[in-house]
């Protein structure tokens, strides 16, 4: 469920620097070995920045399918379906990772991998043009 709440710059401000904290961290794990901690990091960064683009609008998601609504609503900044069908792939298997203990196979992490940069990538470019 979506609600309104006040945009808090602030805040945004914090869960940008958390974001590119862990991207710094994301970006020293060996890839050929550690795919399901990558995929858990790039879905936690298109997270937080997802969080802060929609709290910027006075936007905040809550209860059992708020991170689902909220990549959902990605559509509003003109992200394909494409591109949230991506990001709803990253959600499951972060999910499944965490609560299954089930691990993502490399060859996901290397057909996908540009793809999700891609992504972070757009998701930064739209908050560096909403705030000042």
């Amino acid at each position: 469920m979506m609600i309104k709440v006040y945009p808090d710059k602030e805040k945004v401000k914090s869960i940008i620097e958390l974001a590119e904290e862990r991207e710094k961290l994301v970006s020293d794990i060996e890839l050929k070995t550690n795919a399901t901690f990558i995929i858990e990091d790039y879905y936690e960064i298109a997270k937080e920045l997802t969080t802060a683009i929609l709290l910027l609008g006075g936007i905040k998601t809550v209860g059992e399918n708020a991170h689902k609504e909220m990549l959902d609503y990605l559509t509003h900044y003109n992200f394909s379906q494409a591109e949230i069908t991506l990001l709803q792939d990253l959600r499951i298997r972060r999910n499944q990772s965490i609560y299954e203990g089930k691990q993502t196979k490399q060859v996901y992490l290397e057909n996908n991998r540009l793809e999700i940069l891609r992504i972070i990538s757009k998701l930064k470019l739209i908050l560096k043009e909403k705030l000042p």
